[in-house]
């Protein structure tokens, strides 16, 4: 695909323009020690509007996963939207691989943009992960927190019992950071609903290269790093009001792990469970998805639902 016409670069292409006419700039920010982080930013920063820190999942770049919320969000907030170290423009020559540094290095970056107060922050998948330790770690900063399909309260010993679709962690990294066709359309099977297979191999291979070559070893460092030793008993509550959105049929994180969590944060917390939507509710189930952010994070009513299963179920 190298001397072809590359789909996944022209998508890379429409994203960027997206982020820009939306009114956000590309920034940099050097935080030392060998670490640079990359960040969508307002051009101006306005006073008057609350700070929101959208963090992406595992996979691609913030662009690629929320495209479809910015020009949303961007008129009620200060938006900004990183990428990770070790995704999109962000690196590090440092050795760390946890969640608890990608935090750090979140927290560093909003710091330098002066949008380190009054902060409502929303993570995904892995970037849920991120999120839930700003919020333990700087509760003066973080006000309210919204996590998506993400499995904070997972165990390690969860694999073993036969929570999760995959029997080991080295093969949870074959799929989720597919490195050929094949993989690929496992990882499509595991995060959607009904996925999209007819995608002809040659196509799947140009986004892999495109999205899934660069900082693949420290990328698989993060997913081993996130369930090395993991207990929930070791797990701190986090006391800001807090948003859990969680698709139906998740296969990545199954619902277990929701109820698991809304039991462990207890009254802070409220969870929305999505019908006919599996882990990637974010391309799946955009519009609900933002809907159910928007009201929590803006004191509005919440969207037309009803009572299920210890938390909320819409179609």
């Amino acid at each position: 695909m190298s001397n072809c016409f590359s789909i996944a670069k022209a998508f890379e292409w429409y994203h960027r323009y997206s982020f820009q006419k939306a009114g956000l700039q590309s920034t940099t920010t050097d935080l030392g020690e060998g670490t640079v982080m990359h960040c969508w930013a307002p051009k101006a920063h306005d006073p008057s509007k609350p700070n929101l820190l959208l963090i992406h999942g595992m996979g691609a770049n913030a662009m690629w996963q929320w495209n479809n919320f910015i020009s949303h969000f961007v008129p009620q907030f200060n938006l900004y939207v990183p990428d990770l170290v070790f995704f999109g423009e962000s690196h590090s020559t440092r050795p760390e691989r946890s969640d608890a540094f990608q935090a750090q290095c979140v927290m560093g970056l909003m710091e330098a943009q002066g949008a380190s107060k009054n902060m409502r922050v929303v993570g995904i998948s892995y970037g849920g992960f991120v999120a839930y330790n700003m919020a333990t770690r700087f509760k003066e900063s973080v006000e309210r927190v919204v996590l998506c399909c993400t499995g904070v309260c997972m165990e390690d010993r969860d694999m073993e019992e036969g929570l999760f679709k995959v029997k080991s962690v080295d093969e949870a990294v074959s799929i989720l950071l597919p490195q050929n066709a094949d993989k690929m359309r496992e990882l499509l099977r595991l995060t959607f609903v009904k996925p999209n297979l007819k995608a002809p191999s040659c196509i799947l291979n140009d986004f892999i290269n495109v999205l899934g070559k660069e900082h693949y070893e420290e990328q698989k460092g993060l997913i081993h790093a996130l369930h090395k030793d993991r207990k929930l008993s070791d797990l701190p509550k986090i006391t800001q009001p807090s948003l859990l959105i969680w698709g139906e049929e998740d296969q990545v994180f199954p619902l277990e792990l929701a109820h698991r969590l809304k039991r462990h944060l207890g009254e802070n917390a409220e969870l929305v469970i999505i019908k006919n939507a599996g882990h990637a509710i974010n391309v799946e189930k955009p519009k609900e998805m933002f809907k159910h952010i928007e009201s929590f994070l803006m004191d509005l009513p919440p969207p037309k639902q009803h009572n299920h299963n210890n938390g909320h179920k819409i179609d």
